[in-house]
């Protein structure tokens, strides 16, 4: 094997997660700004872009493939294209929730606001801070990091559960504002779900830098 030519497609590999990950991100971003602005046109946007986000992955795919098949790594170079492939399809169902959040958007943008969308912003910000950070984790091997990043889930959970509240007491008080409500809860979900989805790829980091499985067990 020639560690030269490894080391080129391993950075190549490395290349392409972290624009994958620049992609999921910037699309959780434009669709949560779709629905906070009422944004209709950037929500389809978000939409036609998923297309982009589905060939990366693909190409992704490929590439750990060919890596796995030809070069047949070992050790820490074999986890790292195992924790590529792992993370990959996990950065492509993130954006399918981006996706969700802007079809729910266009839904909601053709209706009266039914109520401030302050908590959304702030489940979306921390969802993609903890993504950002989860990848610079990733390229920087910090185990550690990856550990923080996964106590910080709660944040989202402890909001998901306000919002979900706040909006089943006004589904009951305004049956009228159900349909809309329901597309609110249904958004609220997609963030939580993003928030366990970085928590499934700072799991893999550990994996990558220490060798060692943490997924269903509690962090000290």
């Amino acid at each position: 094997m020639d560690n030269r030519i490894i080391d080129q497609q391993l950075d190549q590999l490395r290349d392409k997660i972290l624009l994958l990950g620049g992609a999921t991100e910037a699309a959780v971003h434009r669709a949560m700004q779709a629905l906070v602005e009422r944004d209709s046109e950037l929500a389809q946007k978000v939409l036609e872009e998923d297309k982009i986000i589905d060939q990366m992955e693909l190409e992704i795919d490929r590439m750990s493939i060919e890596i796995l098949a030809l070069q047949q790594p070992a050790a820490h170079d074999l986890r790292f294209v195992i924790s590529v492939a792992k993370i990959t399809p996990i950065l492509e169902r993130i954006a399918d929730h981006a996706g969700s959040i802007a079809d729910s958007a266009i839904v909601l943008n053709n209706e009266p606001q039914l109520k401030n969308y302050v908590d959304f912003p702030i489940m979306a910000q921390t969802a993609a801070e903890m993504l950002r950070a989860a990848l610079d984790a990733f390229t920087s091997e910090d185990s550690q990091a990856s550990r923080d990043i996964i106590r910080r889930d709660k944040e989202i959970d402890e909001a998901y559960k306000r919002v979900f509240n706040e909006l089943l007491e006004m589904m009951i008080d305004n049956p009228s504002a159900t349909t809309g409500a329901a597309h609110l809860i249904f958004i609220a979900k997609h963030l939580e779900r993003i928030g366990d989805y970085v928590k499934d790829i700072c799991e893999l980091n550990v994996y990558l830098t220490e060798a060692a499985f943490i997924k269903h067990k509690k962090l000290a």
